[in-house]
């Protein structure tokens, strides 16, 4: 009876295991947000809600503001270039099919360095909506260049603005939350490079896993707020256009390619909402091989013999999408 038992058990750990292998392999997210999406809150739950999302010209911000506007989310958005914004609104106004009066989009010019200005502006949000509930962090830019080659200048440009302003703004809001007892949700749009280490991209891999640093200690000490880390691979936007390299000042300049293997920008912002409506703590999505390589995470040595066996090359294809 014994033995039946135990025969049992491994058994079933073996099917467990088979089926989320098979799942690591195919789905283009986390197993949780695959569930989420389909069994968990509805998107329209966010509905009312006021959602700030910093660097919403374009990209996964631009998508994140027209997923949460089809669903009835109030938006703030900001990001540098006032047209570009105006566009956004325009097309968030539309995409709401009436849910969304003019009033109900607030776009504001803001460079997230500017952090004697952050107060300024997250006044100027909760005058014009008279609350707020979710900031979404999403300004950022991405790297390529050699670790040795890198100048200092620029890590600290980086995380200046990649994690330092992304702070800065998100203990404001969280101040107003505590003072005026709302559950808020801070969010995070990080990277897979948050999660592991990619080649070609120093800075950008420290930045990223100290966001997600900052956003973990957050959930530790104020577990009644919700905190939100998504973690996206390669998706098809400016992005790599704009990414930092080894010196200030300077831009990548290279477009991604139609033949990448990445994910539209639109599938990773309804993942991320997803994320959002439903609270959920840590999430990733990319295409294959990211999923699987970020589960075998878990097992420590397997991920080390793995990434030994695929090598630096192999790496260099997997980071640059190929």
């Amino acid at each position: 009876m014994i033995l039946l038992f135990l025969a049992s058990i491994t058994l079933l750990t073996i099917i467990y295991y088979i089926i989320n292998v098979a799942l690591w392999l195919t789905l283009d997210c986390d197993v949780e947000l695959f569930i989420k999406s389909k069994f968990g809150k509805k998107l329209s739950s966010l509905s009312g809600k006021v959602v700030w999302i910093t660097g919403a010209s374009s990209g996964i911000g631009q998508s994140l503001a027209h997923v949460l506007a089809a669903n009835g989310a109030k938006l703030v958005l900001t990001a540098r270039r006032v047209p570009e914004l105006e566009k956004v609104k325009e097309q968030c106004l539309a995409i709401s099919g009436g849910k969304l009066k003019e009033n109900d989009v607030l776009t504001m010019q803001m460079d997230m360095v500017e952090i004697d200005r952050h107060e300024e502006y997250f006044q100027r949000v909760v005058k014009h909506f008279g609350t707020f509930d979710i900031l979404v962090n999403n300004a950022g830019r991405s790297q390529r260049a050699a670790w040795q080659d890198i100048d200092l200048t620029v890590d600290r440009a980086l995380f200046d603005l990649d994690v330092f302003s992304a702070v800065n703004l998100s203990r404001i809001a969280v101040r107003y939350f505590l003072k005026n007892g709302i559950k808020g949700h801070i969010a995070a749009n990080s990277s897979v490079a948050g999660l592991m280490a990619i080649p070609n991209s120093a800075t950008y891999v420290a930045a990223k896993h100290a966001i997600n640093g900052y956003m973990h200690a957050l959930k530790l000490e104020q577990p009644h707020i919700n905190t939100t880390i998504f973690c996206a691979g390669p998706t098809f936007s400016e992005f790599l256009y704009e990414a930092f390299t080894d010196k200030v000042g300077e831009k990548y300049g290279q477009s991604v390619k139609a033949t990448d293997k990445r994910l539209t920008s639109e599938r990773c912002a309804e993942l991320f909402a997803v994320a959002l409506a439903n609270g959920t703590n840590l999430n990733w999505a990319g295409c294959f091989p990211f999923s699987f390589l970020l589960y075998l995470k878990y097992f420590p040595n397997l991920y080390n013999f793995v990434i030994k066996v695929l090598g630096s090359k192999t790496l260099y294809k997997i980071r640059d999408s190929k």
